[in-house]
């Protein structure tokens, strides 16, 4: 140590002496065997105090779940300028630093902030003004909840989003009789719970100029007796959906903030927003720019042209918290309403395959951007007659070593001898494990009873590349990771059902669930350098919970609560 060093205190304590004399005086009367142990004690504190490093925040908590490559825990953390600077057990971060804030709270679990790896979050933000109909269990309480929103809608035009006729006694797609008597004038639109059909009234279908002679390409126009029923499947939603304007975006910005927050209170630090729309893309732009979003946000372009021609040729775009990475492509439709594309007819519905929902030609001329510029390619794909589809389309375009990342997002369904086209060509499938419990009760009768065991097997899809990124597909299914995690690992509903577990075999084990929602999600979207991890160096975006997830009881799961959400070092959510 140099000799300047002690000195200022030494100096500094003398002064101290010659100003108080009257408290000298006591100290040598009373105390004169501890003065040298007091002079001691107090140049020792000064002079560590010296050696500490100052540092923003010091997280100390029971558990910290590193989610590194030996998935280590630890004790505590030191974070400063928005980043991890170093990790250790209290005593060793303690006594290195010195923090202005210090969150140390007992019966608390840290892990990496969770990243929703497939979602629609600018879709749930702008979509937040629609009438909910989530949760209805026959048509009459879609109606009630209809009339009821009505009175207080002060738009030209009734949009709603949720219903699920598979959560009805009657399974049956409602037709728009009733809609019509109670909105003559108005359009409706009903957007199905998978986003992939709608039920309308006759004035939506005026509007759009849909009747029983309109032909759609990838899309199905349900008739009637002669007449369209109001059900409109996949690209023939469209049409209708074109008639609702967009939002201001002062109207737009103050719904896609509530989403933010909405994520945040969850534990949500990044998400992966799938399919955007070039109107939508400017608008989280200035968001971005502005600084009054700060969620990690992925893009997925749409792929539309007006969106492609816009966005494809800047390549990989990066700015802060913001990326615009890849392409999403919809191969087919979804199960629910039978749009997946099925290599055999749908057990339910004889003669009945589902439906691509573009020609070939257009599929390859999407990939070939994808690959000009260096984006990921990321593709919807349900049935196994899909899947097998554009994995052969990606076998083209990608060289069997290689790095690119295209994804299929949801590999619901995948015949036994397609899982080696993933492994031979690094294709990585991006799922959402709330899926098969949501489509639990019916999905057998769509695929009967050979083919249900090729569905909804995470397992088996993990073991092709060794890692699993996973999301829940919001505002499809609830935005909470983690029912992503207690789905993965339980393969139950959140009563308990089935006892056993829903195709149990193909159930992850809680680190593999914590991983594919944290550096996997991450790693899927190229941001695994950056965050995904708790590691020195990256951002210090974290979640405290009040429970320890990777060992409580697996019923007591979904009892957890966020107490903290933390992005690049700041507090965004505090219970």
């Amino acid at each position: 140590m140099e000799p300047f060093v002690l000195y200022v205190p030494i100096a500094s304590f003398i002064i101290f002496i010659e100003d108080k004399r009257s408290t000298w005086n006591y100290i040598s009367k009373h105390m004169k065997r501890t003065i040298p142990i007091v002079i001691l004690s107090a140049l020792l504190a000064v002079v560590s105090c010296k050696q500490k490093e100052q540092v923003d925040t010091i997280i100390v908590a029971d558990s910290i779940y590193l989610c590194d490559s030996s998935f280590k825990t630890a004790g505590a953390i030191a974070i400063s300028e928005g980043n991890i600077i170093d990790i250790g057990t209290e005593e060793e971060i303690s006594a290195k630093y010195v923090a202005n804030e210090q969150v140390k709270q007992r019966q608390a679990y840290v892990y990496p902030g969770f990243i929703d790896a497939h979602c629609h979050f600018s879709g749930y933000g702008l979509t937040k003004y629609m009438c909910n109909l989530i949760g209805t269990i026959s048509f009459e309480e879609v109606l009630e909840r209809l009339k009821e929103y009505e009175k207080t809608n002060q738009l030209d035009w009734i949009y709603a989003r949720g219903w699920d006729q598979n959560d009805w006694e009657n399974k049956n797609f409602p037709d728009k009789t009733e809609l019509d008597k109670l909105f003559p004038d108005k359009p409706v639109i009903l957007k199905r719970v998978d986003g992939h059909a709608v039920l309308c009234n006759q004035k939506a279908l005026d509007i759009a100029g849909i009747n029983k002679n309109t032909k759609i390409s990838g899309g199905i126009i349900n008739i009637k007796d002669g007449k369209p029923t109001g059900i409109l499947i996949d690209n023939a939603t469209g049409p209708v959906e074109k008639i609702i304007p967009e939002l201001t975006e002062d109207v737009a910005s103050r719904y896609l903030k509530q989403a933010e927050d909405d994520c945040f209170s969850l534990g949500l630090t990044g998400v992966v927003d799938c399919g955007v729309k070039s109107g939508r893309i400017k608008v989280l732009e200035s968001l971005y720019n502005s600084g009054k979003l700060t969620i990690g946000n992925s893009i997925l372009l749409s792929q539309d042209k007006e969106t492609l021609d816009e966005y494809a040729h800047l390549g990989f775009v990066k700015n802060g918290q913001f990326q615009i990475n890849g392409i999403k492509m919809y191969a087919d439709g979804a199960l629910g309403s039978r749009g997946a594309c099925l290599l055999e007819q749908y057990s339910d519905e004889k003669d009945h395959y589902g439906l691509m929902l573009s020609k070939t030609e257009e599929f390859r001329a999407i990939s070939e951007l994808a690959k000009a510029y260096q984006l990921q390619l990321c593709t919807h794909a349900i049935g196994d007659s899909a899947n097998r589809a554009i994995l052969r389309l990606y076998s083209e375009f990608l060289p069997k070593t290689n790095d690119f990342r295209w994804r299929i997002e949801h590999a619901q369904v995948i015949d036994y001898q397609d899982y080696v086209w993933f492994s031979e060509y690094n294709i990585v499938p991006s799922v959402q494990p709330t899926h098969a419990i949501s489509d639990m009760p019916w999905a057998g009768n769509r695929l009967g009873e050979k083919r249900l065991p090729t569905a909804y097997a995470y397992k088996k899809l993990l073991e092709q590349n060794g890692w699993l990124p996973l999301g829940t597909d919001f505002p499809v299914e609830g935005l909470n990771p983690l029912a992503t995690f207690y789905t993965a690992v339980a393969r139950k509903d959140f009563s308990g059902f089935p006892e056993n577990g829903f195709m149990i075999e193909n159930a992850l084990t809680r680190q593999e669930a914590l991983l594919g929602m944290t550096i996997w999600a991450a790693k899927s979207v190229f941001w695994e350098k950056e965050k995904g991890s708790i590691e020195i160096g990256k951002a210090a975006d974290l979640v405290i919970l009040d429970r320890d997830i990777m060992n409580c009881d697996e019923k007591d799961i979904m009892n957890s609560k966020v107490l903290y959400t933390i992005v690049k070092g700041k507090t965004v959510y505090k219970k």
